[in-house]
């Protein structure tokens, strides 16, 4: 179960499945999100950057913000030897403070409860008894990329993460317009609607020749419940050396109520 809540988060949150507890085997499917040549940003023309920065600002400024947020989660995934399987996540999060996240797969046993601040990791095992505590560093070397808790729940909420301000080339096509940013770490191609307001797909191709992850995320269903633009269900995609393809639906879920993040350590559990 612990691997499961691995790829949960990790796989959510675009980057790696979990081929064992310490360590971390990338996998995935590129896709080719464009259909029509993506244009050069011609950086002499004073039209073309405004465009760009135009498009830049609106995607920062129609991210999902909250306070609390709750959602259930079915989750199916196919890993690389083409096994299947579904399990459902139980996630409350606070703002910039922490994320809770219980998996529970047959019968609704709960199999593994996490409780993620600025600072730790905590796992609970609770099919073999097993307490881990660890820095949030845990996740960074495991991805071996700087996540925090706030990309984290930019991730899991659906805002765009390692979208850079350098701007390098774009498209228009079908009321959706493509827009190509290099980072530190990846080449990030974003779809968004022409006013920004969704996200469409979001293709992330790594920079690091010897690793080359490649991540493909869609978003569709968008819901608007309470002022909130929502896209309910996802698909992600991840290739390296192998391939993992999930789903996610989120069958229910809710912003800024009053939410608890019950978390403690039975007696009787081994120390990680």
């Amino acid at each position: 179960m612990q691997k499961i809540f691995i790829l949960f988060i990790i796989s959510i949150t675009l980057l790696s499945s979990c081929c064992s507890t310490k360590k971390i085997q990338t996998a995935i499917v590129k896709k080719d999100t464009t259909t029509t040549p993506i244009v050069p940003v011609d950086h002499s023309r004073e039209d073309t950057l405004n465009f760009l920065k135009d498009k830049y600002k609106s995607v920062l400024v129609n991210k999902i913000n909250f306070t609390t947020f709750s959602a259930k989660i079915d989750v199916d995934y196919q890993d690389g030897d083409g096994k299947k399987y579904n399990v459902n996540a139980n996630v409350r999060m606070y703002k910039d403070s922490v994320i809770w996240v219980s998996v529970t797969a047959i019968l609704g046993i709960e199999g593994l409860r996490a409780y993620i601040t600025k600072d730790s990791v905590k796992l609970l095992d609770k099919q073999n008894k097993v307490y881990t505590a660890r820095s949030v560093s845990y996740l960074q070397e495991m991805t071996e990329l700087p996540l925090s808790l706030a990309s984290l729940q930019d991730l899991l909420i659906g805002n765009p993460v390692f979208f850079d301000p350098h701007l390098v080339s774009y498209t228009r096509s079908g009321g959706t317009i493509s827009i190509l940013s290099l980072g530190e770490f990846f080449k990030h191609l974003l779809t968004i609607t022409e006013t920004g307001s969704q996200i469409m797909t979001s293709k992330l191709d790594d920079l690091d020749e010897f690793r080359n992850r490649t991540c493909y995320l869609s978003y569709s269903d968008y819901e608007n419940k309470k002022g909130v633009n929502f896209p309910s269900k996802r698909t992600i995609n991840i290739s390296e050396k192998k391939k993992l393809d999930i789903k996610l639906h989120f069958k229910q879920y809710e912003f800024n109520e009053t939410l608890s993040f019950p978390f403690s350590v039975p007696k009787n559990y081994d120390r990680n």
